[in-house]
């Protein structure tokens, strides 16, 4: 699609006080389903307005993930959210973290790293311990960690859920998610836990463009979810 537009700023929306619209030459953006684009954050407002702001000729949709995640926010999570909280609880049953490899010692080593202080931090911050198996059999987790794991889910509002479901998806854990959302770790060192055996395999063999292209998008995403999380605590 053409760029049809010469401006894009943020302003109040016109349903209420306190809640801020992205403005295409003055007239306001409207989700896939029609909503009107309106979010409580002026920053996020902002942000969002910039991303149309830098488009250039042909508007590129890939270039504006903090404009699909408010879509998918105002659109989807309203009608979904309680699927949705279902859906990423059930990653804290198979919590990614918790499954270590016994060999090559190497790789457990760097697991162990990577992952036990992001264990401990769900034990002190969400009040979660879980196990570690060094097994691929399910092994089931405390309930009392899992009921704590969905409450620190369900306390997400609908911007915050959605930015916190392309985190899990993403990374594939629940606990790094969560320590993203709440600004335990930074997009890197989010890309770095979620990668631990890939990045592995690749010193080991090399990486091919296949996966090359799915670790940037691993990357983006994670990029993506942590600058909402900020722009909304902000």
């Amino acid at each position: 699609m053409k760029r049809f537009y010469k401006e894009a700023a943020a302003g109040e929306a016109a349903e209420g006080a306190g809640r801020f619209a992205v403005l295409l030459d003055g007239r306001p953006v409207k989700t896939p389903a029609k909503r009107a684009l309106a979010v409580d954050s002026r920053p996020l407002a902002e942000a969002i307005a910039a991303e149309w702001q830098a488009q250039g000729e042909e508007l590129d949709p890939q270039s504006m993930p903090l404009m699909a995640l408010t879509c998918s926010a105002l659109d989807l999570i309203p009608q979904r959210r309680e699927q949705e909280i279902g859906e990423l609880a059930a990653y804290g049953e198979t919590e990614l973290l918790c499954y270590r490899s016994e060999k090559p010692g190497e790789l457990a080593e760097r697991q162990a790293a990577a992952w036990q202080p992001l264990l401990d931090w769900a034990e002190r911050h969400l009040d979660a311990p879980l196990l570690v198996v060094e097994t691929i059999t399910h092994s089931p987790q405390p309930p009392q960690s899992l009921a704590a794991l969905r409450r620190a889910i369900e306390a997400q509002g609908d911007l915050e859920l959605a930015a916190l479901s392309l985190a899990v998806r993403s990374s594939g854990s629940l606990v790094i998610g969560l320590a993203l959302s709440r600004g335990a770790l930074t997009p890197e060192e989010a890309f770095d836990a979620a990668e631990v055996d890939a990045s592995y395999q690749i010193e080991l063999w090399g990486e091919d463009s296949e996966a090359e292209k799915r670790r940037a998008g691993v990357r983006r995403d994670l990029e993506a979810a942590e600058r909402m999380f900020r722009l909304l605590r902000g």
